[in-house]
């Protein structure tokens, strides 16, 4: 058995090179780093609900540059705008009722006609 030869830490093929090198390739070394890292299925479903997330922030910004615009749901929804997912909901005062849907600090109301009216989030500043 030779002891000199050495093997790449992830997939064991011969290693050809520099002394210090551990791993054959980059793919062997970024797949050792997933492994290391332990991405699960839970991990990969937060990423694409963050992503989703993000995308949905970037069209609602998008779409309202000055920070209050009314526009209709199709044109998000052609977008790739996905309505099932937000960070978080606001209620209006309990006479009016109205919910609005936040995409962290970009928010929409679901109005009547099939409309959207999108919202910057305003902090509230006492006096």
């Amino acid at each position: 058995m030779d002891s000199g030869k050495r093997t790449c830490a992830n997939c064991s093929q011969t290693l050809v090179g520099r002394a210090g090198i551990k791993y054959c390739s980059n793919q062997c070394r970024a797949a050792a780093s997933n492994q290391r890292r332990g991405e699960d299925a839970g991990e990969r479903l937060m990423k694409e609900i963050n992503n989703k997330l993000r995308h949905n922030r970037f069209l609602l910004q998008r779409f309202s540059p000055e920070g209050k615009t009314t526009l209709r749901r199709e044109v998000l929804q052609l977008s790739g705008f996905d309505f099932r997912h937000f960070t978080h909901l606001y209620r209006t005062r309990q006479g009016q009722g109205n919910t609005c849907y936040f995409c962290y600090d970009y928010g929409y109301f679901l109005l009547p006609d099939e409309k959207v009216l999108i919202v910057n989030w305003q902090p509230y500043m006492e006096k």
